[in-house]
């Protein structure tokens, strides 16, 4: 079970990307059947009234920037250099992405890859 958000926006982005979870990934899919990682984080805040952009180095510049050990429901996290790869955090340790083509939407622990950095839009 996810952690309680911040807020109600970042509530509503995290209980709308827990709900896509099985999703197929599909490049370049922003929803609603399929997403890849942008296009799920983007979904996800968009389903809490916040407009994200598209590409998950574009969206790094949203929000305001956080530490690993300041992760709270909601904020997402970026992975590797170059930020290639956003995910949404549900508390817990936990994240929420779309990883993959072959691996649908799905839940991982938030170090199951390298992090590079974090930002709260809102």
């Amino acid at each position: 079970a996810p952690a309680p958000a911040a807020g109600p926006r970042a509530q509503a982005a995290t209980t709308f990307a827990l709900g896509q979870v099985g999703k197929p990934y599909g490049w370049g899919a922003t929803g609603p059947d399929a997403y890849d990682c942008s296009g799920l984080t983007q979904a996800a805040w968009s389903a809490a009234g916040v407009a994200l952009p598209r590409t998950s180095q574009s969206q790094s510049g949203a929000g305001t920037r956080v530490s690993r050990d300041q992760l709270a429901p909601g904020d997402l996290v970026f992975y590797y250099p170059g930020l290639t790869h956003v995910a949404l955090y549900i508390g817990n340790g936990q994240i929420v992405h779309a990883s993959r083509p072959g691996t649908p939407v799905r839940t991982a622990p938030v170090d199951s890859m390298p992090f590079a950095a974090a930002t709260r839009p809102a």
